[in-house]
């Protein structure tokens, strides 16, 4: 018993040792205080800052092309909470720096060259590629650093910019981060339906590799501010920005998914001209592929429920069911001129699929799916659409502290 003793005594020396060697720490880590946080990304056709022209002209150049410019927001513990101890225009919580060239992983170890922080990409939350330049490449072609990048998280959102979206990182307002602001704008689709669900890179990702057309959400910025506004329209042949969807087109999409959180819809009674809004309080679709022979048609069917929230009809009984049903008809055709509009642009000016009937064919008809497959946007651009919609009022209000 005593010499078993002796034997496991070396051991558990060992064994000790290691455990206090694995809690010492990393020998190569940084401590956060001592990074850079990248918290956004914009990405621009060339078009050097200020700065990068000074340093070139003392020879601060390298062989590269100018093609793209790269700006990035960063962030540093040490900023964010001095930020709130002090006042004036000049003070700002983030950093915005440029860089020009040809190679995404080149330009961000250049800014090594410029700050004794180092960068880390852990903590991105948006990048937003400007309209130019989604035009001219492919976007597995301007993201393909980030997909590769371990340090890139797949949820990080992705925002196409009307203008430069160097632009959408800017702000005027005191204590603001820019990228911050953007990620948070995305979670106001349950108060419309003018907001797409949050295209992350992993989507971005699987999107391309499906070959399918799709939309990334687009900001607008001015003054410092910015705004969602529509959708760039994602050609699945060319990867490709062929063109935008406005703020109302967008909306006729978000019917046809039925993926609304919320929102409003404004219509004009038809007997006085006057306004009427309609509260989504929850919304479906369902989109129906038929094939008979070689024909393929899709039924669309829209159902609401919401309420009355806002009306300007002052003559007669609000509250009889007889102009609850009008309010809901007039809101209804609202919700098909919507639909019918976006169909235009998708069918006859883009010829491309953004809304998923090509996906309920293949799930509901696989074999003609991959006969059709192959030139799917071409085949959906002549296929006919039906929809129907119906909305349902369940609560009106109430008006001088009584209900009719």
């Amino acid at each position: 018993m005593k010499q078993s003793h002796n034997n496991i005594r070396p051991l558990f020396i060992s064994l000790s040792v290691l455990l206090f060697l694995s809690l010492t720490g990393c020998w190569s880590s940084h401590e956060i205080e001592e990074q850079s946080l990248g918290i956004g990304l914009a990405f621009d056709k060339a078009k050097p800052s200020s700065i990068e022209k000074k340093l070139n002209e003392q020879g601060g150049g390298y062989s590269k092309k100018d093609r793209i410019t790269a700006t990035y927001q960063f962030i540093t513990p040490q900023v964010a909470s001095s930020t709130t101890k002090q006042s004036g225009p000049e003070q700002k919580s983030y950093l915005n720096v440029s860089e020009t060239g040809d190679s995404f992983h080149q330009m961000v170890r250049e800014i090594s060259l410029r700050s004794e922080q180092p960068v880390t990409a852990h903590h991105l939350k948006v990048v937003v590629i400007g309209e130019d330049l989604a035009k001219s490449y492919k976007l597995e072609q301007l993201l393909n650093q980030n997909f590769r990048e371990s340090e890139v998280r797949p949820s990080c959102l992705v925002l196409i910019s009307k203008g430069r979206a160097s632009k959408t990182l800017e702000t005027k307002k005191d204590g603001e981060i820019p990228a911050f602001r953007l990620a948070g704008i995305v979670e106001n689709a349950y108060r419309t339906t003018r907001i797409l669900p949050p295209m992350s890179h992993i989507k971005v990702e699987s999107k391309i590799k499906s070959g399918s057309s799709f939309l990334i959400q687009k900001v607008l910025s001015a003054d410092g501010q910015v705004k969602f506004a529509g959708a760039a329209v994602i050609d699945g042949r060319t990867h490709k920005m062929t063109g935008f969807l406005n703020e109302e087109e967008l909306e006729g999409v978000t019917w046809i998914t039925g993926k609304g959180k919320g929102g409003v819809v404004k219509s004009f009674d038809k007997e006085t001209g006057q306004l009427i809004v309609y509260e989504i309080e929850s919304m479906k679709s369902s989109i129906v592929p038929r094939v008979k022979g070689d024909n393929i048609s899709f039924d669309v069917n829209i159902e609401s429920v919401g309420r009355l929230s806002e009306n300007w009809v002052t003559s007669g009984n609000t509250f009889k069911n007889e102009f609850l049903k009008k309010a809901e008809k007039s809101s209804e055709k609202e919700v098909k001129r919507l639909v019918g509009n976006v169909l235009e642009k998708m069918q006859k000016e883009y010829q491309v699929d953004v809304a998923g009937f090509g996906n309920q064919l293949r799930i509901v008809h696989p074999k003609v799916w991959k006969k059709v497959k192959k030139d799917w946007d071409q085949t959906f651009s002549e296929t006919p659409i039906n929809y129907d919609v119906k909305l349902t009022i369940n609560d009106y209000g109430a008006s001088d502290g009584s209900k009719k």
